[in-house]
């Protein structure tokens, strides 16, 4: 197929996004689907984070979806969970985000999660049955040290004992994990062996507390001790992570979203059971998370994802994947980990890239089609005229501009990978909270980007 026919099939196909009206197709293509998977391209660009809000309040208000799960830890996340909820002690978005100190800040700590914040807790307000409220969690794995004080915290409430014997367990882990890297490096060279069973032998307790509450009639978990459940996973699955992250990349990646999955399916059964009904949930990860691995050059060389697992568990049908792409603009990103957040220009996407043929389509029609969403599900006209290996671009929290081929380019095969993608051909940064000296962008010079 031309390139020029591939243009007019995609232009027929693409549906604009010009206002909030129009996000009613996008709705319409999700269907049914209880698991919508939002991605981003980068984890630092406004647009992204206000059409997934967007998107989520409509699937919210209009579908009843009971959550969003994002890509964050899970007892920040809950601390901002219990204040959209009303159950909190924390009177502002800011206060009910100071849990998320860890780098990368502004990837929560940013305006547009405010806004979001402020939306959700005043829908709250308006629903009447606590269990009925929306809620916001974390499904990602980084928080060792307060995962493991929270158990112990929530412990000391209801069972003095039982909290004396997990920190006896953790007490091998405690002292290093301040700094996870360095108990990472430790386990690597044999030294701790003991830690990952009593990380272990924990969870098993927790779950055995669990499994009481179910056994018995009502067979509901309460929450606090399901909260304190998932930090016990948490510890567990984050003690694996930081031990193999210095054997090999793949088996730490896997490690992580093998939790990511998990943990959804965990908060799915217990938000089901606690409403009286199938729960509906909305998950905020970047597009490497969400969109289907076995689409990409990662999956062929071992590494899965979430967006993966969730398609494999529930159906592809219970499964909507969303991607995200840009061609150009500006995103908050570091130079490197740890670093400070910086306002980086988006260097123009890479002929051959997905985002470079969605900026193709966007330049046959500028006006429409400056941002719009390609649907790939039940599309097979759109699938056979894309290419089936395309390069795509994915920026994290660290963006190398220098070395973008090499560091933030993969091979995939985006109707595969994803069921709709959203296309944004010039975006903007996202703002952090905390002002910073780094976040100022510097002009290139007129000869950006050949340099010459």
């Amino acid at each position: 197929m031309s390139d020029q026919t591939t243009l007019e099939v995609l232009r027929t196909h693409a549906l604009p996004l010009r206002t909030d009206d129009d996000l009613d197709a996008v709705v319409d293509h999700i269907g049914d689907a209880p698991l919508v998977l939002m991605g981003e391209a980068s984890h630092g660009t406004s647009e992204f984070y206000q059409l997934r809000a967007a998107l989520s309040k409509r699937l919210i208000v209009e579908r009843g979806f009971d959550a969003i799960v994002a890509e964050a830890d899970w007892p920040d996340a809950l601390q901002v969970s219990r204040f959209v909820q009303l159950s909190g002690g924390d009177q502002t978005a800011d206060q009910a985000m100071a849990g998320f100190e860890r780098f990368p800040q502004w990837m929560w700590r940013n305006v547009d999660i405010v806004r979001l914040l402020y939306w959700m807790r005043l829908h709250n307000e308006h629903v009447h049955a606590p269990n009925r409220r929306i809620g916001f969690y974390g499904m990602d794995l980084y928080s060792l040290q307060k995962s493991m004080h929270e158990v112990v915290r929530y412990l000391d409430r209801v069972d003095p004992e039982a909290a004396n014997r997990a920190r006896e367990r953790y007490s091998c882990i405690d002292h290093m994990a301040a700094d996870p890297q360095f108990y990472g490096q430790a386990a690597a060279l044999g030294l701790r062996t003991d830690c990952e069973r009593e990380v272990v032998h924990q969870l098993a307790d927790m779950n055995s507390q669990a499994a009481r509450h179910l056994s018995t009639s009502g067979g509901v978990v309460p929450d606090e001790l399901f909260y304190a459940q998932q930090n016990a996973r948490v510890a567990q699955n984050a003690e694996r992570y930081y031990r193999t992250m210095f054997g090999g990349r793949d088996e730490s990646w896997n490690i992580r979203d093998t939790h990511m999955a998990d943990t959804l399916e965990a908060l799915r059964m217990h938000l089901s059971v606690r409403k009286g009904g199938p729960a509906r949930l909305v998950v905020w990860a970047h597009n490497s998370h969400l969109g289907d691995a076995r689409a990409t050059e990662m999956g062929r060389r071992g590494q899965l994802n979430l967006g993966q697992l969730m398609r494999q568990r529930c159906g592809a049908d219970a499964v909507y994947l969303l991607g995200f792409s840009t061609h150009d603009g500006t995103v908050t990103a570091a130079s490197r980990w740890d670093g400070a957040a910086e306002l980086k220009r988006v260097r123009p996407s890479l002929p051959g890239s997905v985002e470079a043929l969605l900026h193709q389509l966007s330049a046959v029609e500028p006006q429409r089609l400056a941002r719009f969403m390609l649907p790939l599900r039940e599309r097979p006209e759109v699938v056979a005229a894309l290419p089936k290996s395309l390069l795509e671009r994915a920026i994290g929290v660290i963006y190398r501009p220098e070395t973008e081929r090499l560091s933030h380019y993969f091979e995939a095969d985006v109707a595969r990978q994803f069921d709709a993608v959203i296309h944004v051909d010039h975006s903007s940064a996202v703002r952090p909270l905390e002002s910073s000296p780094h976040w100022v962008l510097d002009e290139f010079p007129e000869t950006y980007p050949s340099g010459l």
